[in-house]
């Protein structure tokens, strides 16, 4: 940690009215409530949609292109994510969370007011901008609005944001979508969007917005990263594709994918990245391998249940409604100042608990096996991911100079998703070559509530790898801290 001190101590910290105040005191309060507003809603739409997601694709005449709805989101978002932290950096999180928060709600009505599926893809694709600028943003400001002490707190806050709306969103979108309609579910929630709005930005423009140092010559917009920006979105998109159809013609925009994706991801990681370096490259590449391996298999767990076990789609869900608690205690615990000295360790346990969540989940394949054992298993993952997700976000701030927090939150966001995107396509690939069928189409015999049972080996194949990964990830955890004489800065 020593060779991380110079670069701390050249912080402007910001000076709380109230030393002993926490994020809720008063010089933080409006700040506070609004920005855990913004994530509350974003994760109220990201439970809620899903549930909608089936019926809007079956009345929209598109199941066929089901998968991009999701897909469109996540490769929008790289966009959006790579210009946020150039934005905030140059002008501040200001404005890059307003037009995020006004694009992702624009997103929403495009997709609730579509005739087509392919504008309902649009609508998604908008969506996903709106929400790449807005969390790189968030990010932002937590870096010059908040003291490094309360830092982790922020942080556990964001994650218990998640805990109501992940056993809320699924029933408040059900019961939306079965009397009013599906559309509803995506025109209604813009609406709320006014309240975060009214409250956070005017905080904002007091505490974090402008740049660094207002003296300064603003920094040239670089271009080169912008172009990389497109270029890791359509590479993702392009792998995206090529996995959810397997034959030998797919192979070509595979290939088109990678070598779009493999040059921007180097430069738009912090050198050292898929080494392992010790310092900030370690922490963003363990944000990818953490949130890569756990969503791409939680994405199998209710698919999994409806299809082996015969449960509901519902049940299925609510099999996984406990890890929001969980997740949220996990945050809690790492924004212990107690905890400080211990967070490498706190991180590779929590490493630990995912490869373990992850490789019992399978279990219920057995008939004997009681399908609670998996709800079980995946609140003590989502406890891991916890420790874990929250403590990446509070080393990445300690180890960015303030001009440097757009572009690195940028890449730990990248890293994030862009895990999700690879690893994701492989486990879907791996699923359908064992007959388990293409993601999207299990998507939407999930939604039908149907059994048909695809073989078990196509969910073991998904289960096992992921596992191996979280494995990796927490000996990538032994590597957060920078040895010698030099602070670790990203690649520019």
């Amino acid at each position: 940690m020593s060779a991380l001190e110079p670069r701390v101590s050249q912080r402007s910290e910001p000076v709380p009215a109230e030393p002993d105040g926490g994020i809720l005191g008063s010089a933080y309060r409006a700040l506070s409530t609004g920005i855990i507003s913004v994530v509350f809603l974003i994760a109220f739409e990201a439970t809620a949609v899903g549930t909608a997601m089936p019926v809007a694709a079956r009345e929209l005449d598109g199941i066929g292109l089901y998968a991009f709805a999701f897909s469109a989101y996540f490769t929008t978002s790289l966009f959006g994510m790579v210009l946020s932290g150039q934005w905030a950096d140059r002008k501040g999180p200001l404005w890059p969370l307003a037009v995020g928060i006004a694009a992702f709600a624009a997103g929403l009505l495009l997709a609730g007011t579509a005739g087509a599926m392919w504008v309902f893809v649009l609508g998604r694709a908008v969506q996903g901008f709106g929400g790449g600028l807005v969390i790189v943003a968030l990010y932002v400001v937590v870096s010059r609005a908040y003291e490094e002490r309360l830092r982790p707190a922020i942080m556990a806050a964001f994650a218990a944001s998640w805990v109501v709306p992940s056993v809320v969103g699924p029933l408040v979108s059900g019961a939306v979508t079965e009397h009013l309609g599906w559309r509803w579910v995506f025109v209604g929630i813009p609406v709320l969007v006014v309240v975060p709005l009214a409250v956070a930005l005017p905080a904002i423009r007091r505490t974090a917005s402008g740049p660094v140092d207002p003296g300064a010559p603003p920094a040239a917009l670089d271009r080169r990263r912008i172009r990389l920006a497109f270029g890791i979105s359509a590479g993702a998109g392009l792998l995206q594709y090529a996995a959810q159809d397997l034959r030998w013609l797919s192979l070509l925009p595979a290939a088109a994918g990678a070598a779009l994706l493999v040059p921007a991801v180097r430069g738009l990681l912090p050198r050292g990245t898929y080494l392992a370096r010790r310092g900030l490259p370690s922490v963003v590449l363990l944000r990818g391998v953490a949130a890569g391996s756990f969503i791409a298999a939680e994405s199998f767990v209710p698919l999994m249940l409806v299809t082996q076990r015969g449960l509901s789609p519902t049940l299925a869900g609510f099999s996984l409604a406990a890890g929001g608690a969980t997740w949220a205690a996990g945050s809690w615990l790492q924004s212990k100042g107690r905890m400080a000295p211990y967070r490498e360790r706190l991180m590779v346990a929590g490493m630990v608990l995912v490869a373990f969540a992850i490789a019992a989940a399978p279990a219920v394949l057995v008939e004997s096996v009681p399908v609670w054992t998996l709800a079980a298993a995946w609140a003590v993952g989502c406890l891991g991911m916890g420790l874990v997700t929250a403590s990446t976000s509070v080393l990445l701030l300690e180890l960015s100079a303030p001009e440097e927090a757009g572009a690195n939150s940028a890449a730990l966001q990248i890293s994030d998703a862009l895990a999700n995107v690879v690893l994701l396509a492989a486990g879907g690939a791996a699923f359908a070559a064992l007959g388990g069928g293409a993601v999207g189409a299990a998507h939407a015999v999930a939604a039908e509530g149907a059994a048909a049972g695809s073989h078990p080996a196509a969910f073991v194949v998904v289960f096992l790898p992921m596992a191996c990964v979280a494995l990796v990830g927490a000996w990538v955890a032994t590597r957060l801290y920078a040895v010698g004489p030099e602070p670790v800065a990203a690649q520019a």
